[in-house]
């Protein structure tokens, strides 16, 4: 009974098409892991960029920024520096922003400078509970002409980006700008320093942890499941392959040699009948 004749279930269509199933859950796996390799890269092509751009020289915001032009996004994390005099009636808070579980609102205040150019400068955070934050109760920043210096953000983009009664989800210097019937420089700043320094100053911008993040094992995980997936239908056949072949060699069963008890006419044995 030869092995040819014992692999034929792999072409019934139940096998056929656990067999597809199989194929496409290996494709599928194989992917999603190449796709979180490829994140790993632009993770760090990004932290590549962050640690360039933080270690070079403090430049002025004009050498950088410009009104209604888009952020380069290899100038994002830039550090750069701006003098100019803070438009406080003009504050807008960014809402559902937490920290440690705490809520509260990020403060953006137009900086506006010598041109009457304003720089959104997201001044930092402060605690607000669980009530709704209103511009007129985040501290204050320094009166009269401030130098700041901040980093470089490129803006959000989406529906989150409106901006009603001078409070947004996220920062757009677009929709703020235009909110506010003002001319600002596109993007906005994320503040490092304030000089001089305010009376209570809000809590600093969180900066990107610069690590690969977690994309390399996940993509291992994904490619382990598709291998796994190939392994256990080629078991899974192995197994069906070994059970026919015990049935074909007689493991278990009646051999094709065996002798039957004689039976006559009367359907008794007839070492019975001799018996008897």
């Amino acid at each position: 009974m030869g092995g040819g004749r014992s692999v034929r279930f792999l072409a019934t269509r139940r096998w056929i098409l656990f067999a597809i199933v199989v194929a496409l859950l290996a494709w599928l796996a194989w992917w999603l892991g190449e796709w979180q390799f490829g994140r790993l890269e632009d993770r760090k092509a990004s932290n590549a960029i962050v640690e360039r751009n933080e270690n070079a020289p403090v430049v002025p915001v004009d050498q950088v920024l410009a009104p209604g032009r888009e952020v380069d996004e290899d100038d994002e994390w830039r550090v750069v520096q701006a003098t100019g005099t803070y438009d406080v009636e003009d504050t807008v808070v960014v809402r559902y922003r937490t920290r440690d579980g705490a809520s509260g609102v990020d403060a953006v205040v137009p900086l506006v400078t010598e041109d009457g150019t304003a720089v959104l400068v997201d001044r930092g955070w402060v605690a607000t509970g669980n009530t709704a934050a209103d511009p007129a109760d985040v501290p204050d920043p320094p009166a009269g002409e401030v130098t700041v210096t901040g980093w470089v953000r490129v803006d959000a983009t989406g529906d989150s980006t409106e901006v009603t009664d001078r409070s947004t989800r996220a920062i757009s210097s677009e929709a703020i700008g235009a909110a506010l019937d003002r001319e600002v420089y596109g993007g906005f700043l994320d503040l490092r320093s304030e000089d001089p320094e305010p009376e209570q100053p809000l809590e600093p911008a969180e900066l990107p942890e610069l690590n690969n993040g977690p994309h390399f094992f996940y993509g291992l995980q994904w490619w382990f499941f598709g291998v796994l997936a190939v392994f256990g239908f080629c078991y899974l056949a192995y197994d069906e392959w070994r059970k026919q072949r015990g049935g074909v060699d007689g493991s278990g069963g009646a051999s094709e040699g065996a002798e039957h008890p004689a039976v006559d006419g009367d359907h008794r044995p007839a070492d019975e009948r001799r018996g008897g």
